[in-house]
């Protein structure tokens, strides 16, 4: 069994360096894939409210076998529930769902400024924190400006920002900016758009001199840069490749050929935080 090392995060706790995403990792079928992550190695999962599958993440987790205790369980508020109270009663909605007592890591899920309701949702969440329902407190798509908003008002900087981050948008202005602020990145879609990037010779050349696979050059990128990255899969065999990317080490040129992949349209599309809203 393959396990990640643990990152610090700035409330004193640690992180897993790789995570499961479970988007579309549904019902049964999704239960299953997330059991057999679990029995992996795979100690850091990444859900939301609006993937209506925490009751298949809490699920997985007592089907698993593993003490709940080993694990790190996420989850997000979605902008329709910005709301203080409604922060509050999702939160706690999302439990029951799970049949879990608390959140290890949970997030405001996009910041959507044009509402400007990201500050009470992130108060809602650090009282929660004060509470026990959640370990880690946290967000995900802010933008620098944002943060230091959050932080500002509640005197609490978020532990996590979960951005899109991948080899076509490598982020390099909101990574420095995280570093600056005791942030902790991890990157959402890590491996991008329809996996173009695989076939880039940069990453193809880093597979070949490593003996692994594109998939696991473009993650160990990820972790070389300090990103968490979720990759998600429901095929055990790809979960494991996806998992074991500590065992070899990009070179630090082959790291700056992969992040010089980005592209001014890298972004996929729709996704500016600046302006998306979410529901």
């Amino acid at each position: 069994m393959t396990t990640a090392p643990l990152l610090p995060l700035n409330d004193g706790t640690d992180l897993p360096a790789i995570a499961l995403g479970t988007y579309k990792l549904n019902g049964p079928d999704g239960v299953s894939a997330m059991t057999s992550a679990i029995r992996q190695g795979y100690r850091l999962l990444d859900t939301a409210f609006s993937y209506e599958n925490e009751g298949a993440v809490g699920r997985a987790v007592r089907d698993s076998g593993v003490p709940r205790d080993e694990l790190v369980l996420t989850s997000k508020v979605p902008g329709r529930h910005q709301e203080y109270e409604a922060t509050i009663r999702t939160v706690h909605e999302g439990l029951y769902r799970a049949g879990l007592d608390r959140w290890d890591l949970y997030l405001v899920h996009w910041p959507n400024p044009g509402r400007g309701l990201f500050v009470e949702c992130f108060q809602a969440l650090v009282d929660l924190q004060k509470d026990g329902l959640i370990r880690t407190v946290g967000v995900s798509n802010f933008l620098p400006e944002h943060l230091e908003a959050v932080a500002e008002a509640t005197g609490v900087m978020p532990a996590v920002n979960q951005i899109e981050l991948h080899p076509y948008f490598p982020q390099t202005d909101a990574l420095e900016a995280h570093a600056r602020l005791g942030v902790l990145t991890e990157a959402w879609s890590p491996i991008g758009r329809a996996n173009a990037c695989l076939a880039e010779p940069a990453v193809q050349a880093a597979a070949a001199a490593h003996g692994v696979t594109p998939v696991q050059v473009v993650l160990r990128w990820h972790t070389q840069r300090g990103v968490v990255p979720l990759p998600r899969s429901s095929n055990p065999g790809r979960q494991h490749e996806n998992l074991d990317v500590f065992g070899f080490t990009l070179s630090d040129d082959e790291v700056a050929a992969i992040t010089a992949l980005g592209r001014p349209d890298g972004r996929l599309k729709g996704q500016d935080p600046a302006v998306y809203e979410e529901m």
